[in-house]
């Protein structure tokens, strides 16, 4: 079933993302092929963030395609896919105010970013913007019902 806007997935979404923490993110490397590893987003409303290092693999990949694909899954076998635009966030006080976003945040969702990281400042820390073209919100429920998933696209 396609949503026309963010709003009528939001709650769900938000829950589902909260509950499961943990996704499996996937990019493309230069030659086309998926790598995927799991990551820890964290989303105000549709934007999702994601610290991780800067200078990696990832960061490669993402100068070839700057596409990802996120998977949750949970043991109730509810799923959420969200096909992003992903973009580094360079600015500093855009930056500053996600690390203390992870560390105000409480767990398990938020976590110290300086068990990584020496500060906003360091330049091994990377932060990730996630901005969705899609989002899927699936179950095993729905499926054995004969439910569409729900589907928002931008």
């Amino acid at each position: 079933m396609s949503v026309t806007s963010f709003a009528e997935i939001q709650d769900e979404f938000m829950a589902r993302a909260r509950r499961i923490v943990w996704c499996t993110v996937a990019t493309v490397n230069r030659q086309g092929r998926l790598r995927s590893r799991i990551l820890h987003p964290l989303w105000e409303g549709s934007t999702g963030w994601i610290a991780t290092g800067r200078h990696t693999l990832k960061e490669k990949h993402l100068q070839h395609n700057p596409y990802v694909s996120l998977s949750y899954w949970d043991p109730q076998h509810q799923q959420v896919y969200a096909d992003c635009k992903a973009d580094w966030e360079d600015n500093p006080t855009e930056k500053k105010r996600v690390w203390e976003l992870f560390s105000g945040t409480p767990p398990p969702l938020g976590y110290d970013l300086g068990m990584f990281w020496k500060g906003p400042d360091d330049p091994t820390y990377g932060l990730l913007k996630l901005t969705p073209w899609r989002i899927e919100l699936s179950s095993w429920n729905d499926l054995v019902a004969g439910a569409a998933p729900k589907t928002w696209r931008a």
